[in-house]
C-alpha cells in the first residue's frame, strides 16, 4: 500500500479549509482574513517555560468568565474557537452515524471539521436576506446532533434574527446542540446569546480574541455553554491546549486595561468601515454594499473575479466570495486602516469593467 492508500478515505477526499494565509499572495494590503490591521504590544510575565502549562489557565478562564457574565466552570479555553468546533463534534457525534447541520453562506470550517471526523453535514442554505430557513432546518433534524450558526455570519456580516435564534433553539431542545458562533460579537455586542445559557443547556457560544481582541496570532478561543457541556469537553481536549506564552498574553488582553482597550479599537474600526462603505457605494463598479456588523463588508462588483484580480496584482489582497452560495459577485472587504481603505478605493475607481 502506499502512504496515500494508507490514510483515511474521507482524509483523502477532503478539501482543507482555504485560510487566507494558505491562498498565500504577495501583497502590502492585507483585506482577506478579518484581522486587526495594526499589531498590539504584550510583555510576557510568565517565565516558567521549563513546566507544562495548565489545561485550563485559572487566570484566562476567570477573566473570560467576569467578562461574559459567566461562571468560570462554563468557559472553556482553546487554540482558537476552531478547536472549539472539533471539540464538540468530538464529543457529541458518532462517525459515521451523527450529521452536523449548517446554513450556508458561511464559515467554511464547520464543514471541513466534520469530514474530518468521520462525521456527516447537511446543508439549509439561508434564506435570500441570508436569515435562517426554520422550516427547512425544522424538516432536516433527524440525526443531527449539532446545529452551527454564525452570528454575525461570516461573510455576509449581519445579525441572525434573534427571535429565529430563539425558535431554533425551541425547536431543537431535546434533540441537538445549537453552537452559536460569536467569532465577531465584539463589533455588535447587543446580540450576544450567552446570556440564554442558563435557560437553554444545549445553546453552546463559541468566542475569539482574533478579532476585536487583535490577537489572531495568539491562537485561543472560548467556548461558552452549562457546566455539563463544558465537562464533557475537558474529557476530548489536549492536555495543553494552551502554551504558557498565550495564557500570560490572553490573561492581560482580558484585564480591565485590556477589555477598555479592545472597545477603543472596536470605535476606531466602526468609524473606519462607515467610511469605507459611504466611499463605496460611490464607484461606478460597485453593485451593492451590504449592511455589516463586523470588521469586514460584502459588496457586489461589477466582473469581481477580473477586479479581485487586478487589485491582487497591485499588492491588495480582498476575499472573493464567487464561489459561496448566493454570492456571486461578491468580494469580502476587512476593515483596515485609513491608508489601505483610500488604496482600495482608488483602485476601485480606477477599474474600467
Amino acid at each position: 500500500m502506499s502512504i496515500e492508500e494508507l490514510a483515511r478515505k474521507n482524509v483523502r477526499d477532503l478539501t482543507p479549509y482555504q485560510s487566507a494565509r494558505r491562498l498565500g499572495g504577495k501583497g502590502d494590503v492585507w483585506l482577506n482574513a478579518n484581522e486587526f490591521p495594526t499589531p498590539v504590544n504584550f510583555d510576557l510575565r510568565q517565565q516558567t517555560l521549563n513546566r507544562y502549562p495548565e489545561c485550563q489557565p485559572k487566570a484566562v478562564i476567570d477573566n473570560y468568565a467576569a467578562y461574559a457574565g459567566l461562571k468560570p466552570e462554563q468557559v472553556l479555553v482553546s487554540r482558537g474557537a476552531d478547536e472549539g468546533i472539533e471539540l464538540l463534534i468530538r464529543a457529541f457525534c458518532e462517525p459515521g452515524q451523527d450529521a452536523i447541520l449548517f446554513c450556508p453562506p458561511t464559515y467554511g470550517m464547520y464543514s471541513v471539521s466534520a469530514e474530518t471526523f468521520g462525521g456527516a453535514y447537511r446543508t439549509v442554505p439561508a434564506r435570500e436576506d441570508w436569515q435562517l430557513d426554520l422550516q427547512t432546518i425544522g424538516d432536516s433534524l433527524d440525526g443531527v446532533k449539532l446545529v452551527y450558526v454564525c452570528s454575525p455570519n461570516t461573510p455576509t456580516g449581519q445579525i441572525i434574527n434573534p427571535e429565529d435564534m430563539r425558535t431554533l433553539l425551541e425547536m431543537t431542545r431535546g434533540r441537538a446542540i445549537v453552537v452559536a458562533d460569536e467569532a465577531y460579537i465584539e463589533f455588535c455586542p447587543q446580540a450576544t446569546l450567552a446570556g440564554w445559557i442558563a435557560e437553554y443547556p444545549h445553546l453552546v457560544v463559541l468566542r475569539t480574541l482574533s478579532k476585536a481582541f487583535a490577537l489572531a496570532g495568539l491562537r485561543c478561543g472560548f467556548t461558552l455553554a452549562s457546566a455539563e457541556i463544558i465537562a464533557l469537553l475537558l474529557k476530548v481536549i489536549a492536555p495543553y491546549p494552551l502554551s504558557t506564552p498565550v495564557a500570560d498574553i490572553a490573561a492581560q488582553a482580558l484585564s480591565p486595561e485590556g477589555i477598555a482597550a479592545m472597545r477603543q479599537r472596536v470605535a476606531q474600526i466602526i468609524d473606519e468601515r462607515q467610511f469605507l462603505v459611504s466611499q463605496l457605494r460611490e464607484i461606478a463598479c460597485v453593485e451593492e454594499v451590504f449592511d455589516s456588523e463586523t470588521n469586514y463588508i460584502l459588496a457586489r462588483i461589477t466582473a469581481s473575479s477580473a477586479v479581485f484580480k487586478s487589485l491582487w496584482d497591485q499588492g491588495i489582497i480582498l476575499r472573493d466570495q464567487n464561489k459561496q452560495p448566493s454570492l456571486s459577485g461578491c468580494l469580502r472587504i476587512t476593515i483596515g486602516t485609513r491608508p489601505e481603505s483610500q488604496r482600495v478605493i482608488d483602485a476601485l475607481r480606477a477599474e474600467q469593467v
